[in-house]
């Protein structure tokens, strides 16, 4: 709820749209482990409780098609997680819902692999799809962020968000977990922002060193207004190109 209404108001001001995202269960983690979140019957009713009483939008992720029916009760937006985002079966039933999907770019693919992605869910009736960019993998846990993949996959007709932090994800880095180069984040999203991305995904926390997943790639709350600001300034000069 803090995260929530403070990110409503910067944005408000900024004239943004802003999605609240948050996840009931965190399934893919390099530990069996690590925290997974607080699961699907709790983890909804605190989305519901977001989304009535700040009046914003929600997003969440589902992990497999049993999931999808009881969380489309709840949230605006579906979001097929990068690793499953060639799951035929969880895109029909996620699309089929007929809200907003946003399907998230393997690591494991090309940008361009992404039209037989977005083709799989038109063919089964949906309309309003979001793809992320979230950088791809190479192997020895790292990533890199390809700012020719936003035209690429713009191309296919859809909306295209940057994942501004997950990108800077260093994956299984950190031995039993994930570590990250947050500091990277705005400079990626300000790139990103300029090739022509529609939206960002971008991960904060009021203290990202105590957050239980992927603390080492969020961007401190308290800096989030300047890097919001900076991200509006670039927006407006592309548009005026």
């Amino acid at each position: 709820m803090q995260i929530g209404a403070f990110l409503q108001q910067q944005c408000r001001d900024l004239g943004i749209t802003y999605i609240f995202k948050a996840s009931y269960d965190k399934a893919n983690r390099s530990s069996g482990a690590s925290f997974r979140g607080p699961g699907i019957e709790e983890g909804l009713k605190i989305l519901g409780r977001v989304r009535e009483k700040l009046g914003i939008p929600v997003l969440t992720d589902i992990h497999g098609e049993a999931e999808v029916e009881q969380v489309a009760q709840t949230v605006d937006v579906l979001q097929i997680p990068a690793f499953l985002c060639r799951q035929t079966d969880l895109i029909r039933a996620a699309v089929r819902t007929g809200k907003i999907v946003n399907i998230k770019k393997g690591q494991f693919l090309a940008p361009q692999d992404m039209r037989q992605v977005t083709t799989k869910a038109v063919g089964a009736g949906g309309k309003m799809l979001l793809v992320t960019e979230r950088g791809t993998t190479f192997g020895y846990n790292n990533l890199v962020a390809d700012m020719r993949s936003i035209p690429i996959m713009k191309a296919f007709g859809f909306p295209i968000i940057f994942d501004a932090t997950h990108s800077v994800q260093l994956p299984g880095g950190a031995g039993d977990r994930s570590a990250g180069q947050r500091e990277f984040a705005p400079v990626l999203a300000r790139a990103a922002v300029a090739a022509g991305a529609n939206g960002l995904f971008i991960e904060t926390h009021p203290e990202p060193d105590k957050a239980l997943s992927d603390g080492p790639n969020m961007i401190p709350l308290g800096e989030m207004p300047a890097v919001l600001r900076s991200l509006a300034k670039v927006h407006k000069a592309v548009q005026d190109i």
